[in-house]
C-alpha cells in the first residue's frame, strides 16, 4: 500500500509520517530526504514532476515487495498526485499558506483524500493508524 501525505511545507507531513511509520511498520520516504540523495533542489514544474516520479519509483519498490510504504511530500499538483498514484492519501490541511510563495501559488488543493487532518495533535497517527490497519 502507497500512503501519500501531502501538504504545504510546515503543515505537518513529516511529523505524522514519522509517527505513522512505526505503527504501520512500514517503509518511509522523506522529500527532502530524497532529494538531498538526488542532487535535485529544482522546484520548478518541472522538477516537482521528476519528483513525485522518483518518489513513486522508491515507493512503488516498496509495494512490489508487499510492504507498506509511506511518502510524505508536498505534491502540489493534480498532475504530480495523478503521477505518484496513492493507494491512500492524507491531506495535511493545517495552515492557510505556506512559507513559500511559490508553492502556495501552484498548490492545488486535493480532489479526494481518505483523511484530512486540520489540526496537529498527538492523536492524529493513532486514529489514521487504527483505521488504516482495519482494511490491510
Amino acid at each position: 500500500m502507497k500512503i501519500l501525505v501531502m501538504g504545504l511545507p510546515g503543515s505537518g507531513k513529516t511529523y505524522l509520517a514519522e509517527r505513522l511509520q512505526p505503527l504501520l511498520k512500514a517503509a518511509w520516504y522523506n522529500a527532502d530526504v530524497v532529494r538531498k540523495m538526488a542532487n535535485d533542489w529544482d522546484f520548478s514544474p518541472e522538477g516537482r514532476i521528476r519528483q513525485s516520479l522518483r518518489m513513486k519509483s522508491l515507493a512503488d519498490f516498496e509495494k512490489r515487495h508487499g510492504r507498506i510504504v509511506i511518502c510524505d511530500f508536498v505534491c502540489p499538483t493534480k498532475n504530480t498526485k495523478r503521477n505518484f498514484s496513492p493507494d491512500l492519501t492524507i491531506w495535511m490541511n493545517t495552515i492557510k499558506s505556506g512559507r513559500y510563495e511559490d508553492t502556495n501559488k501552484m498548490f492545488e488543493k486535493p480532489e479526494k483524500a481518505d483523511f484530512i487532518v486540520t489540526e496537529m495533535n498527538d492523536n492524529n497517527h493513532k486514529i489514521i493508524a487504527k483505521e488504516i490497519l482495519k482494511n490491510v
